[in-house]
């Protein structure tokens, strides 16, 4: 790291009001704070208390006198044809219309709206509703299932649940309605309402008298349609977003509003290079956390202009993304090396056909980026390809390259260094002691987190003191659990999970959610799911199943059938992102003598890969099982 930003990082860990001060002026507020940190229960932290604010206004209403003209959203949908473009006066307009909306059925402050879109830009207008009205939203992917969407329901109690009839997806429709309905069967807490926008593709749609309403046919109604913003105070919850890694209960992560706001703000400049004016088009969703900061929230905060994409990276052709990037004149992209990879694969005529003249950075995050994808699109595209490091829980980069403040040379596989305000260590997993550079340390970071970072889990302050900060013994520090090192230079490089959660596509999924949906079939006994290495994912889950009757492994026929039932019944209970990509059955799974499933080195078989320290396998039969299963699935001996 050199001397300017490493004295950058310095002054925001060693004289954290001071820095965050100056940062905090990059949004209004209505009451001034009285105080920028107070950390006095660690590891619980308030940033900027007492002051009051409100994140719409700061991404919306603060911009008009001299942005009022200006494209704040453009929505683009590859799976209709739809385009369409909102000023932010025009912005202000639509969320003003549904906070109106939301605050007739009952709306108000520290109330939940959950919302399950498609990215459609309603989903935009009732996001920045929800957060003008002092509400707080819990987005849940369209992508899952009911049985999941259930349980968040239950955790977050909405008062309404705001939805369309479908979405679309490779040009095949997926009706949300129904997902909805069933979801509400599931749930023990039912929601007020229902609101439900029409795209008009699902004629059929089920409809349940007095609690759904059509959203159009509720603005039509309006007789207000000038919402005023709720001022809370900075720590009042913004958001719920649930993350994946365990069954049972769901862990909701909670954000707060103040310190959010100024984290994103300064984001957008300090990493990203994001000027008020110019374009900025995050290819993920909504549901996901670099949706909520980096589609939705960043660049308006910002003034900029933000892309809202429905479709496929490679529909109707691979050409697509560079389309929007000549047409709008995008200056930064944010993507995951997922897509890149599929369109590595195709042929690179598709970006030459396009003028990217305007595209300065090419940001990537959710899983790490291989050397040769970062070579080819380095190459093709000729902008620096940045890739930074953060979670569902931080909301925004904890390691990243950080131009804005000073350009640094980039290293393939490297997320480069602490973001200012992270006081990031390499810990000893068990001694909670900093590991000597080189070395295999879990990427920690020393309290106070910086704004932005989740507060708490939603109603469950103790679970988020045991899940983050009790990996360590008696050393206080939030646990990533994420494995890394770090060079001699101070780059920072990330390993992989220390825990059962499994990258697939930048999106985490917890492994013993989906051995627990495995599990359910009727016909196994048990089931182990480990992240498997794949060339365009990242990773894939990948289930090894005892059946309850062991003839039936010697029948190819009902093996394959058994196969295609599991995975079918994963995604009923998850949603296909949770789909095995493969089952193998066994006999037995290699277990410890005290009875615990060898994940890691059934992992490691499954990859190809040596399977480490067996001392504490209790038989090997287990394991030479899994070495048949996957030689035969592999045809190799």
């Amino acid at each position: 790291m050199s001397h300017t930003l490493q004295a950058f990082h310095r002054r925001s860990i060693e004289s954290p009001d001071a820095f965050w001060d100056e940062q905090a002026r990059r949004i209004d507020w209505h009451t001034p704070y009285r105080q920028v940190l107070d950390d006095s229960q660690p590891p619980f932290r308030r940033w900027f208390v007492d002051g009051t604010t409100n994140l719409c206004h700061n991404a919306v209403d603060r911009h008009l006198a001299e942005r009022g003209d200006q494209a704040a959203l453009i929505h683009i949908s590859t799976e209709t044809g739809a385009e369409r473009q909102y000023s932010y006066a025009e912005l202000h307009r639509e969320v003003n219309r549904c906070a109106a909306v939301l605050s007739k059925l009952g709306v108000s402050k520290g109330d939940r709206v959950l919302i399950y879109m498609p990215m459609i830009p309603e989903a935009i207008f009732a996001m920045l509703a929800t957060v003008r009205l002092g509400a707080i939203h819990s987005v849940v992917f369209g992508g899952f299932a009911s049985a999941s969407l259930a349980t968040r329901i239950d955790d977050a109690q909405p008062k309404v649940i705001f939805t369309a009839d479908a979405g679309m997806r490779g040009g095949k429709h997926i009706p949300y309605k129904p997902l909805v309905d069933a979801a509400i069967d599931l749930a023990g807490h039912k929601p007020e309402h229902v609101v439900i926008v029409e795209r008009g593709l699902d004629p059929d749609m089920p409809i349940t008298q007095c609690r759904d309403l059509i959203y159009a046919t509720l603005l039509g109604r309006l007789e207000q349609t000038e919402v005023p913003c709720e001022w809370v105070e900075s720590n009042h919850p913004s958001y719920i977003l649930y993350t994946s890694g365990t069954t049972g209960k769901p862990k909701g992560v909670q954000r707060d509003t103040g310190g959010y706001a100024v984290a994103l703000a300064a984001s957008m400049e300090n990493i990203y290079c994001g000027a008020p004016g110019e374009t900025f088009f995050c290819t993920s969703d909504i549901g996901w956390v670099v949706g909520h900061s980096y589609i939705v929230y960043a660049p308006l905060l910002r003034g900029m202009t933000t892309i809202v994409y429905e479709g496929l990276p490679t529909r109707p052709d691979p050409g697509v993304w560079w389309s929007i990037v000549e047409k709008y004149r995008v200056s930064v992209m944010f993507s995951a090396p997922t897509a890149l990879r599929a369109l590595k694969k195709q042929d690179p005529a598709w970006l030459k056909k396009y003028d990217l003249s305007s595209l300065r950075y090419l940001f990537m995050a959710g899983e790490p980026l291989d050397q040769p994808t970062a070579d080819w699109i380095t190459a093709e595209l000729g902008v620096p390809v940045v890739d930074n490091y953060w979670q569902t829980e931080t909301g925004w980069p904890m390691l990243s390259a950080m131009p804005g403040i000073e350009k640094t040379p980039l290293k393939n596989g490297s997320p480069s260094f602490p973001v200012y305000g992270y006081n990031v260590q390499l810990l000893n997993e068990v001694t909670g002691q900093p590991v000597a550079r080189g070395e295999k340390g879990v990427i920690a970071v020393l309290p106070p987190l910086p704004p932005g970072c989740l507060s708490t889990i939603w109603q469950q302050d103790e679970r988020y003191v045991n899940t983050y900060f009790h990996s360590f013994g008696g050393t206080l520090a939030y646990s990533s659990f994420d494995w890394g090192t770090q060079d001699e230079d101070g780059y920072f490089y990330v390993l992989g999970r220390t825990d059962d959660v499994i990258n697939v596509a930048g999106h985490r999924l917890g492994t013993r959610e989906i051995e627990e949906a495995a599990s359910n079939h009727s016909a196994i006994a048990e089931v182990a799911v480990v992240g498997v290495a794949d060339a365009l994912k990242g990773q894939v889950p990948v289930a090894f199943a005892v059946l309850k009757d062991p003839s039936l492994i010697h029948d190819d026929a009902q093996r394959e059938a058994l196969a295609r039932d599991v995975i079918a019944m994963v995604g009923r209970e998850l949603g296909a992102i949770a789909n095995p990509s493969d089952v193998m059955f066994v006999t037995q799974l290699p277990k410890t003598r005290s009875g615990k499933v060898l994940r890691r080195s059934i992992q490691a078989i499954a990859e190809g890969r040596d399977p480490g320290d067996l001392t504490t396998l209790d038989d090997p039969t287990g394991l030479d099982q899994v070495r048949q299963a996957v030689a035969a699935r592999h045809g190799t001996d």
